[in-house]
């Protein structure tokens, strides 16, 4: 039977996520690098793009202007499957935006670390 949500592995992801987080409302463009999978395979569907492969998230990354990024998490969900894979799902909000923003992150941990394999982000219109 699979493990789900092994306490050490859910504390090891959600400091990963934690750091994610931190770097990306920071605009810290080489740790967001270092917990993407360096893989072609990796995937990052955003809000207005869909990024195919380590090196065209990398590009979209240090061409992202770095205004504008803070952001709230109002919700978060992580979830792990056995001690090697997990799944984090939040909703966010931003200062000005009516929309609520939602994000899900794959991760898997590889020998050098947990990274990011797939992701995607979009937004809904509140009604």
């Amino acid at each position: 039977m699979m493990d789900i949500n092994h306490a050490p592995t859910l504390q090891e992801v959600e400091l990963a996520f934690d750091a994610y987080e931190q770097a990306l409302v920071g605009n810290d463009v080489v740790k967001l690098d270092e917990l993407f999978w360096n893989n072609d395979a990796t995937l990052r569907y955003g809000a207005t793009e869909n990024l195919v492969g380590y090196d065209a998230i990398r590009d979209f990354r240090s061409q992202r202007p770095a205004a504008n990024l803070a952001r709230t998490v109002t919700s978060r969900h992580v979830t792990t499957f056995g001690t090697d894979c997990a799944v984090a799902n939040i909703t966010f909000s931003k200062n000005g935006d009516t929309r609520i923003g939602r994000q899900t992150q794959t991760w898997v941990k590889f020998p050098d670390g947990w990274h990011v394999v797939a992701a995607h982000v979009s937004w809904m219109d509140v009604k």
